[in-house]
């Protein structure tokens, strides 16, 4: 297997280097190919298992469209609404736009490669490398913001490295836009932009691309994301809040290590040694522009590593544009040592198939059990219809008369997106819930007599019940919630309880229920 300090100079081979008239080699039908495939396996498997957690939540932002959100900006939500339009609530159908973002990202990696100097065979290496990660595969497979924000890093990367070969500063106009629309998707896209933009200025690119065109490519930017800003104004800076709470509960020093291990899994296994050659070739290449990608990449490194150690997602669209150079900087050498390139295909079909098993639904629901700690995907997919009927047995167990002063009551997302989208139609009332945005829609019934509550099990909620009983005198434990396939999700030993004898009106309860997580 090749070494990362094996990294071959540009231009030592037919796939590093640029043709011979001075132009960029043509552009490689098969990655297109590598993404159409890419795009069938998601599409193919969109409809296993069934809605991911997430999922149930972004179609309940979509039946409630806004500015912003606490958790995201507007532009996932209004995909889920375009699909609700056109699909109604259909897996597939949400999925479809997660998976052409994905197909989108193989393509901007081949790109990319081409931009670095890469002719055909090094631009096919990059778009494999990409359309193996199981980052990719794992987040478009779940239409939640993951599969869009890469696309928007790998695409923004793209054309900062464009600038960076060609010296044309008209194209931070096209980066504006991106880091915008990025940002509209996550609000990780505006931090890659911002510390992108402090690398540029600050450090030696500045004498040949930060003119005119740069300060007009950032307020394209500010402007694309005003909308957002200004939900977030009228909205206590929500956002800040959840951050706070997100990085309480995956950051701190005990994740440092996870989020250092967790970087070997963004590409397959195989290809770790071409990111790692790709930081080189950057870093060597003598372009201040993309040295700088190496300084984002070094201060979001840390940055993350600090905050938010166990989300170690979040740098996965700039290993696009690293694969891509590594594609580029160690295809002579490669392809000078033929049992090398073999070795490392071997390795990568290899990696790909286990890490695929794990963060894709390929195993029967009854088998997933064990990749659950290692990726939550497949098992968040599971039990939500049987927990919608549990609910609706204890809802329509209730008198009629105590029916009509009750609301049903999430303590968790996924639960109030379980009862609102699988159990529309199913006699159940619209569920109110008390985390993140679900909290800002309100209570429902203010002056509700009787609540039914339902509560992730203990690991996620713990004493949940005795929180109850600080609002209500009898609460009682209706149904325990499990997964028929004996998933320890989330839900797993979560109960539903009804909640009687309000000690305050349920209206005035309500500030103090709201939770970010």
């Amino acid at each position: 297997m090749a070494d990362a300090a094996d990294v071959a100079d540009v231009g030592s081979s037919e796939g590093a280097g640029e043709e011979s008239g001075g132009g960029i080699a043509p552009v490689d039908r098969r990655v297109f190919v590598v993404a159409g495939v890419v795009f069938a396996v998601l599409m193919v498997l969109s409809s296993r298992y069934g809605f991911h957690r997430d999922e149930l939540y972004f179609l309940d932002c979509a039946r409630h469209l806004q500015a912003s959100y606490v958790d995201q900006p507007a532009l996932a939500p209004l995909l889920a609404r375009v699909s609700l339009s056109l699909f109604g609530v259909s897996a597939e159908g949400l999925r479809l736009w997660s998976a052409l973002a994905a197909a989108g990202t193989v393509v901007v990696g081949g790109l990319t490669a081409r931009e670095f100097g890469g002719a055909r065979r090094a631009q096919l290496l990059a778009a494999i490398a990409t359309g193996t990660m199981p980052v990719l595969l794992g987040s478009a497979h779940v239409a939640n913001t993951t599969s869009y924000e890469v696309l928007a890093w790998a695409a923004i990367a793209f054309v900062v490295v464009r600038i960076g070969r060609t010296g044309d500063t008209r194209w931070w106009l096209a980066v504006g836009a991106l880091v915008g629309i990025g940002a509209e998707f996550n609000h990780l896209a505006a931090i890659f932009g911002a510390v992108l933009l402090a690398a540029t200025v600050l450090g030696p690119a500045r004498r040949s691309v930060v003119d005119r065109w740069l300060l007009a490519g950032a307020l394209i930017a500010a402007v694309i994301v005003l909308p957002d800003l200004w939900w977030q104004s009228q909205h206590g800076w929500a956002m800040f809040a959840m951050t706070q709470a997100l990085n309480g509960e995956h950051g701190g020093a005990g994740n440092i290590f996870t989020w250092i291990v967790g970087q070997l899994g963004m590409s397959c296994l195989a290809m770790v040694v071409l990111w790692v050659a790709g930081l080189k070739f950057l870093w060597r290449s003598g372009r201040p522009l993309w040295q700088c990608l190496v300084i984002a990449y070094a201060v979001l490194f840390v940055l993350f590593a600090v905050t938010t150690g166990a989300q170690v997602y979040y740098l996965a669209g700039l290993y696009v544009c690293l694969l891509a150079a590594g594609a580029v900087g160690l295809d002579g050498w490669l392809h000078s040592r033929p049992e090398q390139l073999r070795g490392l295909m071997v390795g990568t079909a290899v990696s790909a198939t286990l890490s695929a098993v794990i963060v894709l639904p390929l195993l029967p629901p009854s088998d997933v059990g064990w990749t659950y700690g290692i990726s939550s995907n497949s098992g968040e997919m599971l039990g939500w219809p049987q927990l919608v009927g549990t609910v609706g047995r204890v809802w329509t167990g209730l008198p009629a008369g105590q029916r009509a002063n009750a609301v049903i009551f999430a303590a968790d997302y996924g639960e109030s997106g379980a009862i609102n989208e699988l159990g529309r139609g199913a006699g159940l009332p619209t569920a109110v819930g008390a985390q993140n945005t679900d909290w800002w829609w309100g209570p429902g019934k203010t002056h509700a007599t009787t609540v039914v509550a339902i509560a992730p099990g203990p690991d996620y909620a713990p004493d949940y019940a005795a929180r109850l009983r600080h609002y209500f005198r009898h609460v009682r434990v209706a149904a325990t919630l499990a997964d028929p396939d004996g998933v320890h999700n989330i839900e797993w030993g979560g109960h539903v309880y009804v909640c009687t004898d309000p000690r305050r009106p349920w209206g005035e309860m309500w500030p103090e229920l709201r939770t970010y997580a």
